[in-house]
């Protein structure tokens, strides 16, 4: 498979400051700014890499671009090719943008529903590792996968299943699919919604207690815990969310499984095993169609 891996996922957010409050205060990141070609962005350090979560201030909250990792320049040419021919326009990343990606090339284009879409050859490490408070483990580890809801569920499942060559994991008929490129059980899930949107991102946790201790900080700092602690049925993840400043939720997990080239797609039926109630009403309860 051409891609490797969800690279980085860019917001535009009307609030960096409270994004920073709750990446720093709650869950122990560091977020740092830098400027390029005129552009501005906070980047969160989630692990030793540059650039995993970025936020551009801006006057909407709305998803900036979404990056995946791909193998080798030929991949992203075969995969230029194939997106050709499925009718999407993709254009040369510029050296600029590439610079503080820390990629050395890329190349984008905008999927069904008007999201930027990157393909990108590259990682730079910019620090040995992360720093995170005293006493707090090993905290946040990565970014882990996202989680798109839109009205335009088939050409967004044509995209990334028949374009872009993903293979599906497993499902809620008829309208929540889980999608993976490489061994975890999902980078990327998609869902049938009234109006497009990130659903969640998922930042990927070291251990069970480093999720417990965000947990207990979530709560000691009142930040909304919109999903309550619990495991899901399908990748087995143990997790809670909150709401965070532009709307949606962050899923604070760890302990997904991973699945081999014998994996068989099914309905997984029932969402989780236990735990994760809704503060609000589940869009995903009777998924539909």
């Amino acid at each position: 498979m051409g891609i490797r891996k969800l690279g980085y996922v860019g917001l535009d957010v009307t609030d960096v400051d409270a994004w920073a409050d709750l990446l720093g205060r709650t869950l122990g990141v560091g977020v740092t700014t830098e400027e390029a070609g005129g552009e501005k962005a906070a980047l969160a350090e989630l692990d030793e890499f540059k650039y995993r979560l970025a936020l551009h201030p801006a006057a909407e909250d709305r998803p900036k671009q979404v990056g995946w990792i791909v193998d080798s320049p030929r991949e992203l040419d075969r995969l230029t090719g194939r997106l050709a021919d499925a009718g999407y326009a993709v254009a040369e990343g510029s050296a600029t943008e590439a610079g503080l990606r820390g990629a050395t090339q890329f190349r984008w284009f905008t999927d069904p529903v008007g999201y930027r879409v990157e393909l990108v050859l590259g990682e730079t490490k910019v620090r040995t590792h992360a720093a995170r408070p005293a006493g707090a483990g090993r905290g946040v580890i990565g970014l882990g996968h996202l989680v798109l809801a839109s009205p335009k569920l088939a050409e967004l499942r044509e995209l990334y299943e028949s374009v872009l060559e993903f293979r599906l994991t497993d499902y809620r008929a008829p309208g929540l699919y889980f999608f993976r490129c490489n061994s975890t059980h999902h980078s990327i899930a998609l869902a049938h919604a009234e109006s497009a949107s990130i659903h969640h991102l998922e930042l990927e946790h070291g251990c069970l207690d480093d999720v417990g201790r965000a947990y207990d900080r979530a709560q000691h700092n009142g930040v909304p815990i919109s999903i309550s602690l619990g495991r899901h049925m399908n990748d087995k993840a143990v997790s809670f969310y909150v709401k965070n400043p532009s709307g949606f939720h962050l899923e604070i997990g760890w302990g997904g499984i991973e699945v081999g080239d014998d994996w068989i797609p099914h309905d997984f039926g029932v969402s989780d095993v236990w735990g994760h109630h809704h503060a609000d009403a589940n869009p995903f309860a009777s998924p539909a169609s």
